[in-house]
């Protein structure tokens, strides 16, 4: 039976721990710091009924991603065009479909899994809706289910050990879930790691009555 860990927690303590190679695959996005592109330092979003402070919108360190590819055999990193990273030509594209002009219409991932670039098209305004129904948006980078279900089923295998360093709003454990691997999520703050928790166990309970 495929096991899933949810942490809360420094990513960088926990590898550490972790031997070489130990993943399979990580999939991480990482804050890159969004303040600096003019957002209050206070985020709209709420978690547990209350506003949030970007407390956690630190950029990571070098030192990080010496210590995600140590530990992982294959990564897809979100937020990449953020970072300094080795060149590579095999990138992936989440299309949101954005009509709102003074917003971004797409998101760019790394990776080195050597595979023809693609193209994930699915739009803001169906998350939206779907967080609307699910009670609110948790996180203020939340990314939709559909999309880590999607990268699952593109560049991963059931069975496989599957990692995020960020884990933000869970949505990359609900799709692991339902994938079949064994997956482990990290998250620094208290509040997101509470409502990510919340979310996949409603998620995963729902599943299991049916």
């Amino acid at each position: 039976m495929n096991q899933t860990a949810l942490i809360h927690g420094d990513c960088m303590e926990y590898m550490a721990r972790c031997e070489d190679k130990f993943f399979d695959l990580a999939i991480v996005d990482p804050p890159y710091g969004i303040v600096r592109f003019g957002n209050r330092v206070e985020s709209s979003n709420r978690v547990c009924g209350s506003a949030k402070l970007n407390s956690w919108d630190v950029k990571p360190s070098a030192e990080y991603f010496d210590e995600l590819f140590r530990i992982s055999e294959k990564q897809i990193i979100w937020g990449a065009n953020n970072f300094s990273l080795p060149s590579t030509e095999y990138f992936i594209i989440w299309n949101k479909q954005q009509t709102v002009k003074n917003f971004a219409s797409a998101e760019y991932a790394w990776t080195s899994i050597k595979q023809p670039a693609q193209v994930f098209t699915h739009s803001i305004h169906k998350c939206m809706a779907t967080r609307k129904a699910e009670g609110g948006k948790i996180h203020p980078t939340q990314k939709p289910v559909s999309l880590y279900k999607w990268l699952l089923n593109n560049y991963a295998k059931p069975g496989q050990r599957i990692l995020d360093t960020h884990l933000g709003s869970g949505s990359s454990a609900i799709a692991a879930h339902y994938f079949g691997c064994d997956f482990v999520g990290i998250e620094i703050d208290e509040d997101y790691h509470k409502a990510a928790k919340g979310r996949f166990d409603k998620s995963t309970r729902q599943l299991a009555l049916f």
